[in-house]
């Protein structure tokens, strides 16, 4: 069976479906999307890590990763292997004392772990050629996982964040980290990378 590796390009805000995020996986080598709908919990998972967030306890996908690395355990590949009545079936390879073993797992959680443990995502073709989609620049805001040519922000940071200083921001984000406040934290953390990138320009 081949695969089709797979990079996480970001999370967004289902529009369709009230408390849910879109998961975007992006083909590596290749222009083609993969949209995955995900719950909050799961969403808030990926975004910790995409963000860079220290929380400031082990979250549950940080605990396994603590575990298994404690049982000498590694996790060496995420394979997205099946696709049945839209819900994404994926599979962790992990290697134990040089043996091979294969868990089943949702594939929010597959993602999550695979961002922790920094091993590939891996996706069979033929689910990829089913599933995968074509985003170009100008049809983003009709696609359901890619609602802006930014995907992984989320909503519009609020308001009072553009009246804060950098100094301010770091403040709060450290604050909104230790409440475990983590969408308000990604919202902070948006806001000081916009500033840094703008200073840049």
């Amino acid at each position: 069976m081949k695969k089709i590796k797979l990079s996480v390009l970001g999370i967004s805000y289902s529009q369709t479906q009230s408390g849910a995020y879109a998961l975007v996986l992006s083909e590596d080598n290749g222009d083609r999307r993969l949209p995955i709908i995900i719950g909050g919990f799961e969403a808030q998972a990926i975004v910790i890590k995409l963000e860079n967030l220290n929380p400031p306890r082990p979250l549950t996908h940080d605990l396994f990763r603590n575990f298994s690395k404690l049982m000498k355990a590694d996790l060496e590949e995420v394979f997205i292997h099946k696709l049945e009545e839209g819900v994404f079936y994926s599979q962790l390879i992990i290697k134990k004392d040089g043996k091979e073993i294969i868990m089943d797992s949702r594939t929010s959680d597959a993602v999550a772990l695979a961002l922790r443990f920094n091993c590939p995502i891996y996706i069979a073709e033929e689910i990829m050629d089913k599933a995968g989609i074509v985003i170009k620049d100008n049809e983003y805001e009709n696609v359901e996982s890619a609602e802006s040519k930014q995907p992984r922000s989320r909503k519009p940071s609020p308001p009072e964040l553009s009246e804060l200083s950098i100094s301010e921001l770091k403040a709060k984000l450290d604050e909104a980290v230790k409440a475990e406040d983590y969408e308000r934290a990604a919202f902070i953390k948006d806001e000081i990378d916009r500033r840094e990138r703008k200073g840049k320009e």
